[in-house]
């Protein structure tokens, strides 16, 4: 992939698009105007990929990260985040969530909310095998309150964050060394950025297990998530809560 800076070329382009290049040409044919539409189109969307990449990695080298593990990290280049992008691209298409979690360009999975997100991604013998993200707060504010307002929660908490995103490439039962050291990583996030509270949605029947976590609250009930058809919960965590159970199983 070649990475297009963000220079006045890229914000002359927004302009054009924004203002309707169509507009200047509506004496050509109307095979031209699809054809020109769907050039702008597809132009929209690189530029907001751009946009995604180059605040997103920025982002993450601002955050305090402790190394604690080789095959755990934050992105901090473009070719690691775009391989998480078309991992969670992978893992999304195999369990059909693509319309809870649609993807503005095919093959790469990204939103605005990963522009203010800590993106943790794992290697397994080298190759890239899971991640997760953690968003902070913004003005977008979090990808669940399009369900439901978190803003009680922000009366007591000052700073909070969502998981969301989590993929693993070949998921099994029990604990994975992706499912353990991704979120051994959440925790390293939480400890070293001031994070007062986490929120996450999962599925009802994976509760006994975040129940052990230590610090979790279930704040709602879902009969479904969205597009997605199961029954969910979305929980509060307070990792630095991290009962026995974690510090043993994830921390270790």
């Amino acid at each position: 992939m070649i990475y297009i800076n963000r220079n006045s070329a890229i914000e002359q382009f927004k302009n054009i698009i924004d203002n309707g290049f169509d507009k200047t040409t509506n004496y050509m044919p109307d095979n031209f105007h699809k054809q020109q539409q769907h050039a702008l189109e597809l132009l929209k969307k690189r530029v907001f990929l751009e946009e995604i990449v180059e605040e997103s990695i920025s982002f993450n080298k601002q955050l305090n990260w402790e190394e604690k593990n080789k095959n755990l990290k934050l992105v901090n280049c473009v070719e690691d985040l775009i391989n998480v992008f078309r991992l969670r691209s992978d893992v999304y298409t195999k369990i059909g969530y693509q319309e809870e979690y649609p993807e503005t360009i095919e093959g790469l999975n990204f939103d605005i909310y990963d522009k203010n997100s800590a993106i943790l991604y794992y290697k397994n013998n080298n190759k890239l095998s899971g991640t997760l993200r953690l968003i902070f707060d913004s003005n977008n504010k979090l990808p669940t309150e399009d369900k439901f307002s978190f803003d009680y929660i922000r009366n007591t908490y000052k700073k909070i964050g969502e998981l969301s995103r989590f993929a693993i490439q070949n998921e099994s039962k029990g604990l994975s060394l992706e499912f353990k050291n991704l979120f051994a990583g959440v925790h390293n996030i939480f400890i070293n950025n001031d994070i007062d509270l986490i929120t996450t949605s999962i599925k009802k029947e994976h509760y006994k297990l975040y129940s052990k976590f230590g610090g979790t609250e279930i704040i709602q009930e879902m009969n479904n998530y969205g597009n997605i058809a199961h029954e969910a919960y979305s929980l509060t965590w307070n990792p630095s809560l991290a009962s026995n159970f974690f510090k043993r199983a994830f921390l270790k």
